[in-house]
């Protein structure tokens, strides 16, 4: 393990020496640097397409979105069941990118909830996945021919969809906490996940593996965009007023946790949209070392199992 951290160093340093600027600063091509930063970043919900470098504009920008008893009115998330038919969204289609944390939250609402989908990966480079949109961010659902964006309100309208009957966000406790994820969970991750050279050569072994990108990209953006993310990681820890990463990430684990308060889930004996939400942008995580280094080291462990559990299987399908 620790011979290949070391390689992983030394291919990274590489990358960082053949791309330095006049000042001896490390530069990376700016489209793989961003393609990069949405790829794994938290901040793929409601960034722009200016094209502006993210090393420069992306950090200073992050602000506007980039990581008890159950009350009878709780818009609770109903366990896997066979809805009606008529209930049933028809024609379902994420266009995502596959480590994106607000796309992993509207997938495991769909997996939950049983519903088959369809993946298109967007390139992150081209985008020409989504041409067709006005709305050039991620995640894009269409459901029986409509377009939902932004994550949270698909998972709203999708909801409302399957039980119509149930008022959407009236539980103060669940709203309470979604937001909690968009506000402040996503922005920790990236810190962590990018917090070595070794480590941001982890996470974009899997965002290569897993992303829509040719031969020639996939080894450019595997080592340029971690050599990216490294350095733009240490930019938003200093934005987030992050000290200590692992740190933060354990005391957001550890809230996770209080707010439990005994229960298996937060909406008490079956997850709510709150739980869906906080599992869904942790499963990317959960097996790179960030991810196993928190089941360790906190009390997480035993609610992320039992949301494993009772999501189940992905209900997605291949065309």
């Amino acid at each position: 393990m620790r011979n290949a951290q070391v390689l992983a160093s030394c291919l990274l340093r590489g990358a960082l020496i053949a791309s330095r600027g006049p000042a001896g600063r490390p530069v990376v091509d700016r489209s793989i640097a961003y393609a990069a930063f949405h790829s794994y970043s938290g901040y793929s919900s409601s960034t722009d397409i200016s094209g502006k470098s993210p090393l420069k504009s992306v950090p200073f920008a992050l602000a506007s979105a980039v990581s008890f008893s159950v009350a009878a009115a709780s818009s609770v998330a109903h366990a896997k069941e066979q809805l009606a038919a008529e209930r049933l969204p028809q024609n379902v289609v994420l266009y995502q990118y596959e480590a994106c944390p607000f796309c992993n939250k509207v997938k495991a609402f769909l997996d939950y909830h049983n519903i088959p989908y369809k993946v298109v990966e967007v390139n992150p480079l081209t985008k020409k996945e989504i041409k067709w949109s006005d709305y050039q961010k991620v995640p894009i659902l269409t459901a029986d021919g409509e377009p939902l964006v932004d994550s949270s309100d698909i998972i709203d309208k999708m909801s409302q969809k399957l039980h119509p009957e149930e008022p959407i966000m009236k539980d103060e406790e669940e709203k309470k906490w979604r937001k909690w994820v968009d506000d402040h969970l996503v922005h920790v991750l990236s810190p962590n996940i990018y917090r070595s050279t070794g480590e941001a050569l982890e996470a974009f072994d899997y965002i290569t593996q897993h992303g829509n990108f040719s031969f020639m990209e996939r080894f450019s953006v595997k080592y340029a965009g971690a050599a990216a993310m490294y350095f733009v990681s240490k930019k938003l820890k200093k934005r987030h007023n992050i000290t200590d990463e692992r740190a933060a990430l354990y005391e957001a684990a550890e809230t996770w946790v209080g707010a439990l308060n005994g229960r298996d889930f937060l909406g008490g004996s079956g997850p709510n949209l709150a739980d869906l939400a906080v599992f869904g942008v942790l499963r990317p995580i959960r097996y790179l070392q960030s991810g196993k280094d928190m089941v360790e080291n906190t009390k997480i462990g035993e609610w992320y199992g039992r949301m494993e559990s009772v999501v189940g299987n992905s209900s997605r399908f291949s065309s």
